[in-house]
């Protein structure tokens, strides 16, 4: 189960963002160049869940990795062990809290049985976990369970820090594991959280369709279709995030980064690999670096 734990962070992040960008344009590949840059960066979208042999498909991936000399994702991966011991200490539950206070009777048997089918125990065994970590644990297993051959167990992020790290490179993290963890599991309340699992297990159809048509976008390389997926409003949705939650989970934190990344990328030609619904939109990494006077273009 802790592998499992290394997934579900960026996986959320994956299925819930915003934004809008270079309509038309078929890319995961960019080019960063100008603004008093000596050399140019590369920003890479990544689906933390398909295969490395997908790296087959981007046209120019590896020239750009090796043409740049440090490598920047959303954490610095070096440490699994201590980051997986991090989230399982903020991922209980308070003292004193408990399914059964949190949900009806009716959903608690909903959840236990859903748990138990999925995972192979119940809530006798994870009931002390948070919602919004089992939500990402139930979502990370039916995506290995839809997607069985496309499943990876080494992220394409991992990958490019651990062919870095092979080449003695600088490997910088934009976020800690203490910023992952707030917004993840502590930016909710826990009636919240509770409200988002339950649906979620009550509705598995709409997680399906938008892991199909999650699939479909990247594969094709498809930004702009990226884009209409983040944008599309589901008539009737039964769960909802607010604008507020979405804005937490993207927009807030890539004003985080195109703050950190202007530094980064003038003391070395760096390969940024990040979540690909980081990149499009008003709101996102492609837009933000043009209007901070980059160049920003598709590698094909």
């Amino acid at each position: 189960m802790k592998r499992k734990i290394l997934s579900l962070a960026t996986f959320l992040l994956l299925l819930s963002c915003i934004g809008a960008s270079t309509r038309g344009t078929n890319s995961l590949l960019w080019k960063i160049s100008g603004n008093g840059l000596k050399q140019p960066s590369y920003i890479f979208g990544t689906h933390h869940l398909v295969p490395l042999s997908f790296l087959d498909s981007v046209p120019g991936v590896w020239n750009a990795f090796d043409s740049t000399v440090q490598t920047v994702g959303e954490l610095d991966m070096s440490n699994m062990s201590r980051m997986q011991m991090e989230i399982m200490d903020e991922s209980t539950l308070p003292v004193g809290i408990t399914y059964e206070s949190l949900v009806s009777p009716e959903e608690v048997a909903l959840l236990d049985s859903t748990l138990t089918r999925l995972l192979g125990v119940g809530l006798g065994q994870v009931g002390n976990l948070k919602p919004a970590l089992l939500s990402n644990l139930i979502s990370v297993t039916l995506y290995q369970q839809y997607y069985p051959s496309l499943s990876s167990g080494t992220s394409l992020d991992q990958y490019f820090q651990e062919e870095a790290l092979k080449r003695n490179r600088t490997v910088i993290g934009l976020e800690t594991t203490e910023d992952q963890i707030e917004v993840l599991l502590n930016s909710q309340t826990l009636e919240r959280q509770a409200e988002l699992l339950t649906c979620m297990v009550k509705h598995p159809e709409l997680l399906k369709e938008q892991m199909d048509e999650l699939q479909v976008a990247y594969h094709a390389q498809d930004i702009h279709a990226l884009r209409e997926l983040s944008e599309k409003e589901i008539i009737n949705d039964p769960c909802p995030s607010t604008e507020e939650e979405k804005n937490r989970l993207n927009k807030d934190r890539n004003e985080k980064w195109l703050k950190k990344l202007p530094q980064i990328m003038a003391e070395k030609p760096s390969f940024i690999a990040v979540g690909c619904l980081h990149l499009p939109g008003e709101e996102g990494l492609i837009e933000g670096l043009r209007k901070l006077g980059y160049t920003v273009e598709a590698v094909r």
